[in-house]
């Protein structure tokens, strides 16, 4: 019986491959070609059609990395061809693609002579129909092909300089292949799909069930009936035996799938953004061709970054696209700018991906996004419940935390709770790709996989090639469609997200909760990678913070003597939302795309610069006095939050002595002790008199570790680094600088081929030890890191998330715990004992680990270590190569909001500006555990203020907001400024009375 088994599937598959695929085309005749190189960055169609086209030998090679070749396609249809039932004309084109897998190599776009766009062209969905040509039997039209190289190698993820326009090399990395007019016989095409469905669903079924042998005997059958020598005059009837077991429906508990056409396309990773610019064009020039075949498909599109692409680029595309939109069949969803990282952005920033996404979808589409779509995000944070549901948002999606490699989510259905207390129906699809092909073998681990089975029916599988794009097929289309109710499979019924999350909300009411964040149990490595990117992006949310702050400022305080700009603040916002995307700022793509990030960051920053200056030049007028702009949410060198007045020049100095050929530093609040290396042996705060350092265990201590992840390089740090430490101890010099504000102890060391200078600062007045970190760093497949072994005895670890911050346990009580070995914070990480705590702030890392372990005195060390630098060799292997300044300071008795304000102040340098008069606040917090995040104009142009703030402590707070200009009244409203029913918030003329839970977050429209 089995031995009969195996005889009849060898024999479908080589039937399959060949004889059926190879008559899906019968007749077929060349093409004639010509052809024009682009001399180096594409252009647009229109240019590229004018340009002088020469013969192009048919199988030539083509294509050095990155380049583009159009090709001009022409001949003419024989007579009598597609005219007979069942058969239809197309042209094939293959490229010369080295394997199946669409989005990871060469790819073109069809184009008529009117240079509107027709299709893509790639493996698996290689075909032009004649019908969209124009009509006729003429064919004349171009292909837009581009030479992308594959990066990943095959999926071997080996070290490569293709990643990068410079060192990819000048040979070609592609041959044409068939080029051809063709007869498509669409019942050979639709026999392949049932086969394909059957054979597929076959091998899915348990040995011992009936329909699996059902299934076999009905393909065996078919395999009799057809004849090898005129598959295409026998396709028919091949059908005819297989529609009885086709026919059969589903059971009545089969799991439901609702199946959503998608294509997730990187806004960047293997290839530049300006690809993906062509990649958002293939790809949704696909969906529309597929939408005038199948009214019934439909589309979800997650990114309104790139529907602007489209609508800049390729304005005739995008105008099928809001037509369909209308239609119901291409969905805008997720209502952000980009599928972001939500690890690393900002509070105020992830609010803006979805102010800036969801009204692009709102102006453009009239849509009103419900889900968020987060498939492929690196771990989700504890903070974005509640700024999803302030966006006006009800649902959530995420595919990666299938991903984990220890621990499995408990669910896939649930209720997500927020670190404020706001809760998000969630879900998490069990078919475990957001790439689906609608495979029998995807639908059934769907549904074995379904950990609600029970409480829910239903899941959603996203179906398309995704990443490097390509979306649905018309094969996908098909499997649909067979699989909407056959005996054995899920049923299947193509529908949007918003169908599958109405219904699963309906059936699925008393859902599990998952509280706090949802940590991704892999690619910890990129909260360290690309350091200079990460430092680009910190500094642009900063300096974006202080435009917006001192425009509105001298907008309301000057009038129409200061015009806001609007318009370029909005650009910026979007470029550096844009580079947030979560291959991007996480570190993970190719030496291009992170070349253009530190282009685009230098340039964000200096045009801020001029915006912050022109503003404050304004606010202050002219003159010789000197005032420093407090732009923090805290009281600054005598300056009050969010404003300007001359300095207060502390009246203490700093104490600088020599000792044991180390230094002691101490300026009456905090005094610092460091030996002849450079380590910090000794931090005392004079309020407590007590010691944070570990006796024997210095901090400043930096540690260099082998760093070779399993699998993927830039992704990925291994619990197993920490065995494998060299401790950077020995100083080459170290001298003590005086400085009008305080002291520094100068520290030269070198450790492999890098060289490291360190600056360790104590200012008067301050609270906390500056230390900062040069690094001409040189080094492959290591890490660096700087330790701190507190003497503290904490069993959990604070650090800053978006709008408060989230607890992580420092032991290994659990497999969930040890998993956190690597955790993401943002400006500060706290470790605290009752009555007393340590702060570490950053001005651009957001690496951290947090150990504990037991002295000889009986005693605990709580070791907080900072990673600094990585060095991957995959996508980019000159990764973080060169200098790189990193800034830390400590500050030792820090309660949390000491640490709060500490991360504020290590990232909001002093600016002073010269002029004749102070700058009032535009408003005022009487609490400082509410703590202002942005002010800025409201978005309608109306003028009114705009202030977004949060409660930072984490305990309940009250306090009063109130303006310092001639209001009209004070409304609560969502991200998108309308309004809305805000707990706690008490609305007045001028002010708002606040009554916030922990981390509540609050936005204020202040009206002119």
């Amino acid at each position: 019986m089995h031995d009969d088994r195996r005889i009849t599937e060898q024999r479908l598959d080589r039937f399959v491959r060949e004889r059926l695929l190879p008559a899906i085309y019968g007749r077929s005749v060349p093409l004639q070609l010509s052809s024009w190189d682009a001399p180096g960055e594409p252009v647009p169609a229109a240019e590229a059609i004018r340009q002088l086209f020469t013969p192009q030998e048919p199988g030539a090679p083509w294509g050095k990395p990155w380049s583009t070749k159009w090709l001009r396609l022409q001949g003419e249809v024989p007579e009598g061809w597609g005219s007979a039932e069942g058969t239809a004309v197309e042209i094939i084109v293959d490229l010369g693609f080295n394997s199946d897998v669409p989005g990871f190599q060469c790819e073109g776009t069809a184009w008529r002579a009117d240079a509107s766009i027709i299709k893509a062209i790639s493996p698996r969905n290689y075909h032009v129909p004649l019908k969209l040509l124009g009509g006729g039997l003429s064919v004349d039209f171009y292909v837009e092909a581009a030479a992308n190289p594959d990066v990943a190698q095959g999926w071997s993820f080996a070290p490569t300089p293709l990643g990068d326009k410079a060192t990819s090399g000048d040979e070609p990395r592609y041959r044409l292949g068939r080029i051809a007019i063709a007869e498509l016989n669409e019942t050979v095409w639709e026999l392949n799909q049932d086969v394909w469905t059957l054979s597929g669903l076959m091998h899915e079924l348990p040995m011992d069930l009936p329909r699996r042998h059902e299934i076999l005997r009905a393909l065996e059958r078919m395999l009799d009936i057809m004849d090898p020598d005129d598959v295409a005059g026998t396709a028919a009837a091949g059908r005819e035996t297989l529609a009885e077991v086709l026919s059969r429906p589903a059971y009545a508990s089969a799991h439901e799938l609702v199946a959503t056409g998608h294509a997730h396309i990187d806004s960047a990773w293997l290839w530049p953004v300006r690809e993906t610019i062509r990649k958002c064009a293939r790809t949704f020039s696909n969906v529309v061709a597929l939408m005038d075949e199948d009214p019934g498909f439909v589309f979800s599109c997650s990114s309104a970054q790139q529907m602007a692409w489209t609508k800049e680029f390729f304005p005739e595309l995008f105008v099928r696209i809001r037509e369909k939109v209308r239609a119901g069949q291409f969905v805008p969803v997720g209502g952000m700018w980009v599928e972001s990282d939500t690890n690393m952005p900002g509070g105020e920033a992830m609010a803006r991906q979805f102010v800036e996404g969801k009204s692009f979808f709102l102006k453009e589409f009239d849509v009103e996004c419900q889900e968020a779509w987060l498939p492929d995000s690196f771990g989700y944070s504890g903070a974005l419940p509640q700024i999803v549901k302030s966006a006006g948002l009800r649902w959530f999606l995420t595919q990666k935390i299938s991903w984990n490699k220890v621990n499995r989510m408990p669910h896939h259905t649930f209720t997500w709770e927020g670190i404020d207390g706001t809760r998000l129906f969630t879900h998490f699809p069990p078919v475990d790709t957001y790439n689906a092909e609608l495979h029998a073998r995807e639908l059934a681990h769907a549904e074995r996989n379904y950990r609600d089975h029970g409480r829910g029916t239903m899941s959603l599988v996203p179906f398309g090639y995704g990443d490097g794009g390509g979306g649905p097929t018309r094969e996908m289309v098909a499997a649909a469609h067979r699989t909407a109710d056959l005996e054995g499979s899920p049923k299947v019924r193509m529908g949007t997200a918003k169908d599958f999350f109405t219904a699963a909300e309906a059936e699925y009411r008393n859902l599990p909760v998952w509280v706090g964040e949802m940590y991704l149990e892999m690619h910890r490595g990129t909260y360290t990678s690309q350091a200079k990117t990460k430092r680009g992006n910190r500094r642009s949310e900063h300096l974006l913070r202080e435009a917006e702050l001192w425009c509105s400022t001298a907008a309301v305080r000057l009038g129409d003597a200061y015009a806001y700009p609007e318009t370029e603040l909005k650009r910026l916002w979007r470029l550096v939302l844009l580079q947030q995307f979560h291959d991007i700022l996480p570190g993970s793509s190719i030496a291009w795309v992170h070349q253009d990030a530190e282009r685009n960051y230098e340039a964000i920053a200096r045009d801020l610069e001029a915006i912050i200056g022109q503003a404050a030049q304004a606010l202050v007028g002219q003159g010789d006095r000197q005032f420093l702009l407090n732009a923090a949410p805290h009281k600054r060198g005598g300056v009050p939050a969010l404003a300007a007045a001359e300095a207060v020049k502390p009246e203490a100095v700093v104490d600088a002595r020599e000792k044991d050929g180390g230094y002691v530093l101490d300026n009456g609040i905090i005094r610092a002790a460091l030996d002849s290396d450079g380590l910090l042996t000794s931090l005392m705060d004079h309020a407590t008199g007590r010691e944070a350092m570990v006796p024997g265990q210095p901090g400043n201590l930096l540690e260099l570790f082998r760093d070779t992840p399993n699998e993927w390089d830039a992704w990925d740090i291994e619990e197993f680094y920490r065995r494998n430490v060299t401790q950077v101890t020995q100083a080459e010099t170290i001298d003590l600088e005086r400085t009008e504000a305080g002291a520094v102890v100068v520290v030269k060391r070198t450790v492999g081929a890098s060289t490291i200078t360190q600056r360790v600062t104590l200012d008067a007045g301050a609270e906390s030890l500056g230390i900062s970190t040069t690094v001409d760093w040189q080094e492959r497949e290591k890490m660096l890191k700087m330790a701190f072994p507190l003497d503290v005895r904490a069993d959990r670890s604070a650090s800053e998330t978006q709008f408060g911050h989230v607890f992580r346990p420092t032991h290994t009580n659990t497999s969930w715990d040890a998993a956190k070995f690597e955790i993401c914070a943002h400006r500060w990480i706290h470790v605290a004992e009752p009555g007393y705590g340590v702060a570490v702030s950053n001005s651009s890392s957001y690496g951290h680990d947090v150990t504990r372990a037991v002295r000889g005195d009986g005693g605990t060390t709580t070791n907080v270590r900072v990673s600094l630098l990585r060095s991957a060799r995959f996508p980019d292997p000159e990764a973080d190569r060169g200098e790189h300044t990193l800034e830390l300071s400590i500050r030792p008795g820090a309660g949390i909001g000491d640490a709060v304000e500490e991360g504020y102040r290590t990232n909001l340098k002093p600016r002073y500006v010269t002029g004749s008069k102070p700058v009032e606040p535009l408003l005022s917090v009487s609490n400082p555990a509410l703590v202002v995040e942005a002010v800025k104009l409201a978005e309608d142009g109306s003028g009114d203020v705009i202030v977004r703030l949060y409660e930072s402590l984490g305990q309940r707070s009250a306090g009063v907001v109130r303006a310092n200009f001639e209001a009209q009244g004070v409304l609560a409203t969502d991200l998108l400024e309308r309004p809305v029913e805000a707990p706690g918030v008490t609305e007045g003329q001028d002010a708002a009375e606040l009554v916030l839970r922990p981390f509540q977050l609050v936005t204020l429209r202040f009206a002119r």
